[in-house]
């Protein structure tokens, strides 16, 4: 019983197979995906696919890549399909200095205004933060999420987590924790409470070894688990059972 509590397997990429794609998971262990929208489109593809498979669930919002041209439209749009059934987070959302796509005050805009949002239908919120760990942490802490949220694909060091965790943010892991080169990512796995620890894909980005460079899928979270067992000194079926409650408490569903 896994959650993969990230991914986006609406992408083009898996055109021709999802259902292949799907079965895979099933084979694996996997009960549990959350679809996460980036966009308008990807919102309301999430949406869609939450309400076509039971073991789906949703999660909508404008990421940082996406944040100029949105408009009232967007964010009454977005209102209206948080409020459907399954849809568990505003996310994602968040802050990007690495690939720079849209203008840093519009992201730090947008990024507050989507908390606000959130605080607004009673959702958690998921954030992406790549290379703004200062401006994501002064935002968070001037405009707390009133209903918690996740670092997804959690990049910081572990000063920045033991901050995180205080509030009672929960910290999520994919594919880097895998690698050889990632100390970072490993040190903070290691040391923080296994009760505040999710695991996902990013599907299809971030594939764990040793599919490191190749397409990631759903599947594939499992090696997620088992390094996180291995850091943990547990069994797998106590990672995976103890992630798959800290998905229930995080996403509010216990």
């Amino acid at each position: 019983m896994i959650w993969d509590t990230h991914a986006h397997i609406d992408d083009p990429s898996f055109a021709g197979e999802f259902e292949d794609v799907l079965a895979r998971m099933k084979s694996a262990g996997i009960s549990r995906v959350t679809n996460v929208g980036y966009d308008l489109p990807s919102s309301r593809r999430s949406v869609e696919l939450a309400q076509k498979y039971d073991f789906i669930y949703a999660a909508i919002g404008i990421h940082p890549h996406n944040a100029e041209g949105v408009t009232e439209q967007t964010w009454n749009e977005l209102l209206t399909l948080a409020k459907q059934p399954k849809v568990l987070a505003w996310g994602e959302i968040g802050l990007d200095y690495y690939r720079d796509l849209s203008p840093r005050p519009i992201q730090k805009e947008i990024f507050i205004q989507q908390i606000k949002l959130a605080n607004q239908v009673g959702l958690p919120i998921v954030i992406h933060n790549r290379d703004a760990h200062q401006d994501v942490l002064e935002i968070v802490k001037a405009h707390p999420p009133l209903y918690g949220g996740v670092f997804h694909c959690f990049s910081g060091s572990w000063e920045m987590a033991e901050i995180l965790l205080k509030p009672g943010f929960y910290l999520s892991f994919a594919g880097p924790v895998t690698y050889k080169n990632a100390r970072h990512t490993v040190e903070v796995a290691k040391r923080a409470p296994i009760d505040r620890i999710l695991v996902e894909t990013d599907s299809p980005y971030l594939s764990p070894e040793p599919r490191r460079g190749k397409r990631n899928e759903p599947a594939y979270v499992l090696e997620i688990v088992k390094k996180l067992a291995e850091l943990k000194t547990l069994s797998v079926e106590d990672a995976a059972l103890q992630t798959m409650q800290n998905a229930e408490r995080a996403f509010r569903l216990v």
